[in-house]
């Protein structure tokens, strides 16, 4: 069963309760990095079935993920109240063809994205951290609470990357 935008969102944001999302987002990368390294592109592009993602489609998802983030960030700063288009993650693995996407470069996609990002929301004024933007499926979200979400999200990941990876559940 398909979860809700209201479950997906209380999920997303539980795996990030109590913790300093910018801590979790900052270092995202260099977890990832650590888990693939050494791996062969037949260990990274393995899933659980016919339709769950390899580590390799996880990755190219984070990439593209980011590159939501950062124009949804940078919209939101520039703009309060701006409208939030959605996506659909199942239509981009498919038209982007995530399968065939080199995981190491899925990874420098993110990594140069999160970066740019992390650096834009320090560096603003502060002042613009109470901006929100109207995502068109999930309604208000403010900055604050994207940093939670896509801390959430990372986490969510890292756990699919490690069972994937060492084989438990």
């Amino acid at each position: 069963m398909l979860e809700t935008f209201e479950q997906y969102t209380a999920r997303l944001l539980s795996y990030s309760a109590g913790q300093d999302p910018r801590a979790v987002l900052s270092t995202t990368g260099d977890r990832l990095r650590g888990l693939i390294e050494g791996r062969t592109r037949e260990e990274l592009s393995r899933a659980d079935g016919p339709a769950r993602w390899s580590v390799a489609q996880i990755l190219a998802h984070l990439a593209d993920a980011e590159i939501v983030a950062a124009w949804r960030f940078r919209s939101i700063l520039a703009q309060d109240a701006v409208a939030v288009q959605p996506y659909d993650q199942d239509v981009w693995a498919d038209a982007f063809k995530y399968a065939e996407v080199d995981p190491a470069d899925s990874l420098r996609v993110f990594d140069v994205n999160r970066k740019a990002t992390l650096a834009l929301v320090q560096r603003v004024d502060p002042a613009r951290h109470n901006h929100h933007g109207m995502h068109a499926e999930r309604g208000r979200e403010s900055i604050q609470h994207l940093l939670h979400l896509y801390a959430g999200h990372d986490l969510n990941h890292l756990t699919q990357v490690e069972r994937l990876l060492t084989g438990s559940d």
